[in-house]
């Protein structure tokens, strides 16, 4: 879905709910940022094995990092978080099928793009939408007042802003 849906955040509050059913596990966030960086495939590589084996990982290469993670991780139950992908590429250098991981394992995708998990064969696609204006309206009641609704004086503001942010999640966040 669109940016500022709260997709890394569900993803984050899922990751860590979960990651103690699991041997090992890692959030690797801004995947499309880190991967358009010079050295970005074989970092985030590291990064990757170095979480969950909790050990420090030495990768050369992309192509000898592919093979390390299905060596050392095939046999493993992990949770693994991609946020934000936009390309096969990265998916095909990080976890490209479900086998180079032990049984239960499990890969939480974030994308803006629905064509990067169809064409990667993703099991499952759960697609976030914008909130409607009562859900708005509460969001962003609970940021800005710590309550459900606003108090009496600022619901014309509140309803201005909720129209504003147009049901998107992140717009509606507000500093405490």
């Amino acid at each position: 879905g669109m940016g500022g849906l709260g997709k890394t955040t569900v993803a984050r509050v899922v990751y860590d709910s979960f990651r103690w059913q699991f041997k090992g596990s890692c959030f690797l966030a801004n995947v499309r940022e880190v991967f358009a960086e010079k050295d970005g495939p074989r970092s985030l590589q590291e990064q990757l094995l170095s979480e969950i084996l909790m050990e420090r990982a030495n990768i050369c290469d992309s192509s000898r990092g592919i093979e390390m993670i299905k060596r050392r991780l095939q046999r493993k139950k992990i949770l693994v978080v991609l946020d934000d992908v936009d390309d096969h590429k990265q998916l095909e250098s990080l976890a490209a099928e479900s086998k180079w991981f032990g049984p239960g394992s499990r890969i939480i995708i974030t994308s803006r793009d629905k064509q990067v998990l169809t064409r990667n064969g993703v099991a499952r696609i759960y697609e976030a939408e914008k909130l409607n204006d009562d859900d708005a309206l509460t969001l962003f009641s609970q940021k800005a007042f710590k309550n459900d609704q606003p108090p009496e004086d600022f619901v014309e503001l509140s309803k201005q802003v909720v129209g504003y942010a147009n049901g998107l999640p992140l717009a509606l966040k507000v500093a405490p």
